[in-house]
């Protein structure tokens, strides 16, 4: 079976590559672990100066496996998601993202738990938690906002408008966008650059920039509220419309 994460090492950088194209890179729970457990390894790991969140195929991730979503919102196996998202949004190294195009949810909220993000002109960001009967996760709640303004913010929340990687990069969301057959690469260029400065005062910068406590914080209050919307009648109507392919009628909840 072919791993569902690619993830390699060469030259002080760590790869993490998404790998799951027929599903439009799909995030299941063992995808959630192998991610997890490899930034694990590239904290301990003092050869490794940066880390790089890519994908193989035309799409970041579509975002949450729904399935495990569905499981665990009738007391099936915990979903994996919040492990890994703790992970970025602690991890102490450069950690640059590689955009080739659809991101969805969670596709776009690790975005800005990355250092530098190189995206694709036509990549297509969206964050349509409301339309799942959810809430914001990953402090993007709160990150979102600083990044792109308020405004914009909600209706990518809560009306589902999107962003393009052109538009992202013009906002500052992201720090480039080119073609999509150029994204890797240049992150790549990007993570051997940064492979070559003084880790210690690069992480030292990442400190002072990023405040990890009031990130998590709001992290964990946003984890709170989406564990209680995943369970709401709301939720599971949504996830049944899906499933069955129609549009869903919140109306009679």
């Amino acid at each position: 079976m072919t791993e569902l994460v690619k993830i390699s090492i060469a030259n002080g950088v760590m790869e993490i590559l998404w790998n799951r194209p027929d599903k439009k890179n799909a995030l299941s729970n063992a995808m959630y672990r192998a991610a997890t457990a490899a930034l694990a390894q590239a904290i301990e790991d003092k050869s490794i100066a940066a880390v790089i969140l890519g994908s193989t195929g035309d799409s970041f991730t579509s975002g949450n496996d729904l399935g495990d979503f569905a499981a665990a919102a009738t007391g099936g196996e915990a979903t994996a998601a919040g492990g890994f998202i703790e992970a970025i949004a602690q991890f102490p190294k450069p950690l640059i993202g590689a955009v080739p195009g659809l991101a969805v949810g969670v596709g776009t909220t690790m975005l800005l738990h990355c250092d530098l993000v190189f995206v694709a002109d036509d990549a297509k960001l969206t964050t349509p938690f409301v339309t799942l009967a959810l809430v914001p996760e990953a402090s993007s709640s709160m990150l979102l906002p600083a990044r792109i303004g308020y405004a914009r913010s909600f209706a990518m929340f809560a009306m589902g408008e999107h962003l393009t990687g052109k538009q992202a990069a013009e906002l500052g969301m992201a720090n480039a966008s080119m073609a999509a057959s150029e994204v890797l690469g240049a992150a790549r260029s990007a993570a051997a650059m940064l492979a070559k400065r003084p880790l210690g005062a690069v992480m030292a910068t990442k400190k002072l920039m990023r405040d990890s406590d009031t990130i998590l914080k709001q992290l964990r209050a946003e984890g709170a509220v989406f564990a209680e919307r995943l369970r709401s009648a709301e939720a599971m109507e949504a996830f049944t419309a899906f499933h069955e392919k129609r549009a869903p009628d919140f109306s009679k909840l």
